[in-house]
């Protein structure tokens, strides 16, 4: 089997994961939560209203400050949203599939043996001042 068939299998075995699988019901969900997407609305009408004060010459600061408040009143009632929350989680646990799949192929590549080598969650932040050094 070709490495291009081999990367044809990886894909199609992802697809069968439940972390793939749990992320496009959640990502879908999403979608149909008419609550959820009348809030997503919303948030975008606000940041609009933020864009075209802030485009104004002299524009009104505590207008800015209102609407800021709001658009974090908006932001953190989406997050609070039970869809939103299932997609998050579900989109935390498959990005953490990728990572790893990821990590294994890019080690591979670069001489690691695959059956070994593994994502390794780092805390770096870059700034490099407190650091021993990076793995």
């Amino acid at each position: 089997m070709d490495i291009i068939q081999c990367a044809r299998e990886l894909g199609s075995k992802i697809q069968e994961d439940e972390r793939y699988i749990k992320f496009k019901v959640a990502s879908q969900n999403n979608d149909e939560d008419y609550e959820l997407q009348d809030m997503i609305g919303k948030l975008n009408l606000v940041r609009m209203n933020i864009d075209k004060e802030l485009s104004k010459k002299d524009y009104d600061k505590e207008k800015i400050k209102k609407l800021n408040e709001n658009v974090r009143m908006c932001y953190e009632e989406i997050l609070n949203n039970k869809s939103m929350r299932a997609y998050n989680e579900a989109k935390e646990d498959f990005d953490n599939l990728m990572r790893r799949i990821n990590a294994i192929i890019i080690g591979s590549a670069s001489g690691e043996d695959p059956l070994t080598v593994d994502f390794v969650e780092s805390n770096c932040n870059g700034n490099c001042s407190g650091c021993n050094g990076c793995n």
